[in-house]
């Protein structure tokens, strides 16, 4: 276990390194910069065209074989950006870097709408049909596909389509799953067994291998499903759970009213970090300023996951025929797993006395794995924290179904669909290891592969940005400015056919 930490630091120091951060950022940059601020000067579009059509019957029905509907794509990628991410995570971020990580995942989230954005449309402009007749696209096919069609760069391309594909299934173990189980285990036990005297099991509590073993077959019952079943669930649980959590923040939030303008004043004194401790050197002013710029990059990518190309792997199973129209429903899922739900959770993390907001630092003993369950629960009572534990086990939860559709995209990119129906199996049955591992552990090996698979994906969005801006400029001018031209829709001639009759048709 040892030398599997070791190795973890080291890889987790590479990928999560100023280069990793740079690039992470630098590609919302360019991504905003290039279309023009568009998740700015577009907000009364994106915003119509998302929730604005929630209600319009349109973005709930399924048109074709293989997809589910649009709004169905995007509980789904929800289900899996909203999780541990959105409770713990933030809770981690604001214990390492201080109450200014929040600032820099507000930065990274209002940036990482365009790389999200511009993921979705180069995911369904290059997605295809497998045997099955199930869309499949992500950022393995635009990095074989897009950046392998430039001139010398075949070979770059799939080997990096494949080294992504790698790290996301490997990822799925750890984000989406053994990450999210963790977090569901330990607040259960925290909320409803904290007076138990639980017998062991292999150095582990019971508790914990029956929680797990629930969770295993509820997790089979669903994800042996498939896409079309994930979805559905999604659709029913994600708006409810997100709902219900903002609504507990926002009482929360009216309670500590009168902290409000200590909270964000915090938040932006110390967006560089808690002022060293007095006659502490220079180089740790520094240091604690870099912890909590990283701290809130990573924990925001690790909730909205913007930059990872992984939600563009369901976002491409919609029914919709315009690439930017996906496009536009990324932008709206950063702006609801980041802005409102993570801002959320901040608020509750600063109004519970864990930490100073004189000095930015958490006070001594503070769990960030329970830290918003005893929030709750100092506001609410026992009643509370089994309130977070039951959201914690919604948001997880979720995340797992979402992600076992990411992984099992990636395991058939590199071995057929035969291989992805193998993969599921043994992601199911990985379910019980979260409940019985160390919760550090966990995060930083979803932290690592989060970071290994950002960097391919990353790679390939950049080397697109100008099909990024073809295509973006051309949905603008038809369905913004009116214009009478041919639509971009795919790299395929034939789905190009096919998606401009449908399109022409009045479908979207």
């Amino acid at each position: 276990m040892n030398a599997i930490v070791k190795i973890n630091d080291a890889v987790n120091g590479f990928a999560w390194g100023w280069f990793g951060l740079i690039l992470l950022l630098g590609t919302g940059l360019v991504c905003t910069v290039i279309t023009k601020f568009f998740q700015i000067t577009r907000i009364g579009h994106w915003w119509r065209k998302t929730i604005g059509m929630v209600l319009h019957e349109d973005s709930h029905v399924k048109t074709e074989t293989g997809s589910v509907s649009q709004f169905q794509a995007l509980c789904t990628a929800l289900a899996a950006t909203i999780g541990t991410g959105n409770i713990a995570g933030v809770a981690a971020a604001i214990c390492v870097g201080g109450p200014g990580a929040v600032f820099w995942m507000w930065i990274a989230a209002i940036l990482g709408m365009m790389t999200n954005y511009s993921e979705n449309i180069l995911g369904i402009y290059f997605r295809r049909r497998n045997t099955e007749g199930e869309w499949s696209g992500g950022a393995m096919y635009y990095l074989s596909d897009g950046l392998g069609s430039y001139k010398g760069c075949k070979g770059i391309g799939k080997a990096l389509a494949v080294i992504f594909a790698f790290f996301a299934v490997i990822a799925s173990f750890g984000i989406g799953n053994m990450g999210q189980i963790n977090k569901i285990t330990l607040n259960i036990e925290s909320a409803f067994f904290s007076n138990m005297n639980s017998a062991t099991l292999g150095g582990v509590s019971v508790v914990n291998w029956v929680i797990g073993f629930v969770l295993m077959i509820i997790g089979a019952a669903i994800i042996l499903g498939g896409l079309k079943r994930v979805a559905a669930v999604a659709e029913r649980i994600v708006p409810f759970m997100a709902i219900i959590y903002v609504i507990g923040a926002i009482i929360i939030m009216f309670m500590n009213f009168n902290m409000l303008g200590a909270m964000f004043v915090s938040i932006f004194k110390f967006a560089f970090g808690p002022r060293a401790v007095a006659g502490g050197a220079a180089g740790t002013a520094v240091q604690i300023a870099l912890n909590t710029v990283k701290s809130g990059c990573k924990r925001g990518v690790f909730s909205n996951e913007a930059g990872l190309g992984s939600s563009v792997m369901v976002h491409s199973n919609s029914n919709v025929k315009e690439p930017v129209r996906q496009g536009l429903w990324g932008i709206f899922e950063v702006f609801a797993d980041t802005i409102i739900v993570c801002t959320m959770t901040a608020i509750v993390v600063l109004s519970s006395g864990a930490v100073d907001l004189s000095t930015g630092l958490p006070e001594e003993g503070v769990n960030d794995a329970t830290l918003v369950a005893k929030a709750f629960g100092a506001h609410f009572g026992k009643g509370g924290e089994m309130f977070v534990a039951i959201a914690v086990l919604l948001f997880a939860f979720t995340t797992v179904m979402g992600w076992s559709h990411y992984g099992s995209k990636a395991v058939e990119y590199l071995f057929g669909v035969k291989g992805a129906k193998i993969y599921r199996v043994i992601f199911v049955l990985m379910i019980i290891s979260g409940a019985v591992m160390t919760s550090s552990l966990a995060w930083d090996i979803s932290d690592t592969f989060n970071g290994l698979m950002m960097l391919p994906n990353l790679i390939g969005v950049l080397s697109l940005t100008p099909l990024v801006v073809k295509l973006t400029n051309n949905y603008v001018d038809r369905k913004i400015n009116g214009k009478d031209i041919e639509p971009i829709l795919s790299y395929d001639p034939e789905i190009q056919k096919e998606m401009a009759e449908a399109v022409k048709a009045g479908a979207e």
